[in-house]
């Protein structure tokens, strides 16, 4: 009888310890999933928590907007991260929305192409397919090759928003990536596409829209027009664990901000 209960007492106790083990694991992981957009912002945010947090795990699944929404809602990771604001039928579903920082939507061509500046009446008109040509716009007698993004992407939802062409653009291409993006446009002399001002690089050339080049400055000021948030997404009266919400409160602080800056996003804080 001793025997049987020193060893219930053995496999209780190893079960224990198992449990707190496997709670402790998770309590020092921190899962985020979304916005491809994102993806410089918060691959930064995540290197620099992990080094002030020595053991700390943090993953980011980079599956667009829609399915980092998808995904948080579902219990599948920590934060859900959206480069556009909820919708109101998603926060009719208990989700809740935080700001992380503001992004330009940089309107890219190809470097080769003179085109330099464009109205908002101008994006509207190509991406729907009334401007067809480049000639129409001060550039050579070229077809215009319209790049945008997947549907469920938050940069096209942020995109077609403010140009107001929802489900009405014509797309050549329709990409599951900013990079996928930004490559395509620098290998096509006449391509026009739309990508997180914190992805562009020096292969592709960021129109002015209005007169008005994107940059920090004028997005904070909201001079630049094309522009969308950042955004961390929660369950509603869901308590996240210790470290994710460690997280989730530094990214917030101003000790995040200037990597958030660096990143090419703009804090607000």
């Amino acid at each position: 009888m001793k025997k049987f209960i020193v060893s219930i007492l053995i496999i209780t106790l190893a079960l224990t310890s198992a449990f707190a083990s496997g709670a402790s694991e998770t309590s020092k992981s921190v899962s985020t999933d979304g916005s491809t957009s994102m993806e410089k912002v918060i691959g930064s945010l995540g290197e620099a928590f992990m080094a002030n947090n020595k053991g700390v795990s943090f993953t980011y699944n980079p599956t667009g907007s829609g399915s980092g929404i998808q995904a948080v809602s579902e219990g599948r990771c920590d934060i859900g991260l959206s480069s556009r604001a909820l919708k109101d039928s998603e926060k009719a579903k208990g989700l809740k929305e935080t700001v992380l920082a503001l992004d330009g939507i940089a309107i890219v061509v190809n470097p080769n192409n003179s085109v330099s500046d464009l109205s908002l009446d101008d994006l509207s008109k190509i991406f729907t397919g009334e401007i067809k040509s480049w000639k129409e716009l001060g550039g050579d007698d070229s077809e215009i090759v319209v790049i945008g993004r997947e549907a469920g992407s938050g940069t096209r939802d942020g995109f077609e928003s403010i140009t107001k062409t929802s489900d009405k653009c014509v797309y050549r291409q329709e990409l599951t990536s900013t990079g996928d993006v930004i490559a395509t446009v620098s290998s096509n002399e006449n391509a026009i596409g739309y990508a997180s001002l914190s992805a562009v690089k020096s292969t592709v050339k960021a129109l002015k829209i209005d007169g008005v080049i994107p940059s920090e400055e004028t997005i904070k000021d909201n001079t630049y027009k094309v522009q969308r948030p950042f955004v961390m997404v929660t369950v509603e009266g869901k308590q996240l664990n210790e470290t994710a919400d460690k997280f989730f409160n530094w990214a917030l602080s101003s000790e995040a901000a200037p990597i958030i800056s660096k990143a090419g996003a703009i804090p607000l804080v």
